[in-house]
């Protein structure tokens, strides 16, 4: 992944938290500092949060050159928008609904067909980790992930993002619908295909379940 850009223009270089502060003050004192007059603060934020960031926007963008662009852009939108920043919800988690909503920006705005680099698909960090499998599952697990990462390559832009926004942001049809600009039966339609090509992929591995 690029390194991304700072709001002042500048490359950014990753550098560890203050270690006498938790995650979740580091991110409200970067808040603080920022809107104190300290826009370099911001970078505080940039760091912890980028690649998170980066997998969220993969996973709906397909393409890393865009996906970062996304992050890019979701970042500044991030840094012009803190004032607005009210604190019911973590830091992380504003910033992942900014960049959600910038990567189906993106996709609005471009509707191409696009193909997803299987090297660079990743699960990213919503995954939710299970008990420790032992070889056979680990196996198992492996050969899926990268039928998956097949099966996304087949994926039209349109129908990765519904997937994405329906099976990993947990959207409903008609908030979907209303994000990428589909009546509700076309929403339907493409979840649907997206379903059925992800399915298609994993039959033989996951039979009948």
């Amino acid at each position: 992944m690029v390194g991304l850009v700072s709001p002042a223009g500048r490359p950014n270089r990753p550098s560890p938290p203050p270690s006498n502060m938790t995650m979740h003050e580091s991110d409200r004192e970067a808040v603080a500092r920022v809107l104190g007059g300290d826009p370099d603060a911001f970078k505080v934020l940039v760091d912890r949060h980028g690649r998170y960031l980066f997998g969220v926007a993969l996973r709906l963008v397909g393409q890393a050159r865009d996906a970062e662009d996304v992050v890019q852009d979701a970042l500044l939108k991030a840094f012009r928008q803190l004032g607005t920043f009210e604190g019911r919800s973590d830091v992380r988690t504003w910033l992942h609904r900014i960049t959600v909503r910038c990567a189906i920006d993106a996709i609005r705005a471009r509707r191409p067909e696009s193909v997803l680099d299987p090297q660079d698909f990743e699960v990213g960090p919503m995954a939710r980790p299970t008990d420790a499998p032992g070889p056979d599952r680990l196996m198992e697990s492996g050969q899926i992930l990268e039928r998956l990462s097949g099966a996304m390559t087949r994926l039209t832009a349109l129908e990765r993002a519904a997937f994405t926004l329906r099976h990993r942001e947990g959207l409903s049809i008609q908030e979907i619908g209303t994000a990428l600009g589909l009546k509700t039966e076309a929403t339907k339609n493409t979840v649907f295909r997206a379903v059925r090509k992800v399915r298609a992929a994993l039959e033989d591995l996951l039979g009948n379940a």
